[in-house]
């Protein structure tokens, strides 16, 4: 497996250095336009800022899920709301991987839109931390064809998840084989495979980054989400029970963002001046600042009391607001 990894690093290594920035590419370069709508709400100096906004797909999950909103209108969504980058899940395309003339399709609504296509969030692929190695590499396997997807769309990574049943050191050692096998695929396409705290072992930040670390490949690395530190619930599921145990979500981030290639600003719920009550968003874009990155910054709204398209507006304003006070 070593052998075979410096061999595919070494001949794919050369195609990543032309085709990948060093922390993001963006994957299409249409000119932007701002909404009427928005422009009356839109903070001043926004252009300042040293990170740029995006929009996280799952922002609209219960718009989609419904049919309010379909897949292929997201990229006009996300314009109308006045931002240039957008971030897919691909339960909203779960079929359509394979299918080039829908991708070609996704293509011409983001450039008419004017809209980057960034990433694709990759769930209900297997875990890359599955222990029998049989299982881990059809999970790899499974991926694949995002990867490609990916590349056709021009984004420059899919986000998987580092999931495995077991002890905190055997699905470490096993996340790092199939995060490595999967890297390596995706570096021959110059594409990154990037890794969110999403639950269990995954939101302990240490753990991720040292996963990160052993795997030592430039083209694999983490998604540090600003909400999901949640190591262990009720139940022993990983999602919907009640938190019993929460990783530091500052410190988590601190772990992660060495390995960042992308950054999600998760938002629930706010006070009366639109501050985040769950997250000082000051705080933790100063650790983004601290170390260095100016990428994109995707909005992920997952909150109750406001409506959807209310609580990115309030997500992406407090983002300009910090933006600005940092720059």
């Amino acid at each position: 497996m070593n052998h075979r990894r410096k061999f595919i690093q070494q001949s794919a290594y050369a195609a990543l250095a032309a085709s990948m920035s060093p922390i993001l590419s963006s994957c299409s370069q249409a000119k932007s336009a701002t909404s009427d709508l928005n422009s009356k709400s839109a903070i001043s100096g926004k252009e300042d800022m040293f990170f740029k906004i995006s929009l996280a797909q799952w922002s609209f999950n219960k718009a989609l899920f419904a049919g309010d909103l379909m897949h292929l209108d997201f990229a006009a969504k996300t314009r109308s709301l006045d931002m240039d980058g957008m971030e897919y899940v691909n339960r909203f395309f779960m079929d359509k991987a394979e299918d080039q003339p829908y991708l070609k399709q996704m293509n011409v609504r983001a450039r008419d839109a004017g809209v980057k296509q960034l990433l694709i969030m990759v769930d209900g692929e297997g875990g890359l931390g599955t222990l029998d190695d049989v299982e881990r590499k059809v999970a790899v396997e499974k991926h694949y064809k995002w990867v490609d997807a990916a590349k056709t769309l021009g984004c420059h990574s899919i986000r998987v998840n580092a999931f495995g049943e077991g002890s905190e050191k055997d699905v470490h050692d096993a996340a790092i084989q199939g995060l490595g096998a999967l890297s390596e695929y995706a570096a021959t396409e110059g594409l990154n495979v990037i890794v969110e705290n999403h639950g269990s072992y995954s939101s302990d930040g240490s753990w991720l980054a040292s996963v990160m670390k052993q795997v030592g490949m430039s083209n694999c690395g983490t998604l540090p989400d600003f909400g999901n530190f949640c190591m262990k619930r009720e139940g022993g599921v990983l999602y919907g029970a009640k938190c019993i145990e929460e990783y530091d979500r500052y410190q988590g981030v601190t772990d992660m963002m060495p390995y960042a290639k992308a950054v999600s600003a998760k938002a629930n719920d706010f006070n009366s001046d639109g501050d985040e009550i769950h997250t000082d968003f000051y705080k933790m874009m100063k650790i983004v600042q601290n170390h260095g990155y100016n990428g994109y910054v995707g909005i992920e709204y997952e909150g109750s009391d406001l409506s959807e398209e209310a609580g990115i507006i309030k997500t992406r304003d407090l983002l300009r607001k910090v933006g600005a006070q940092l720059s």
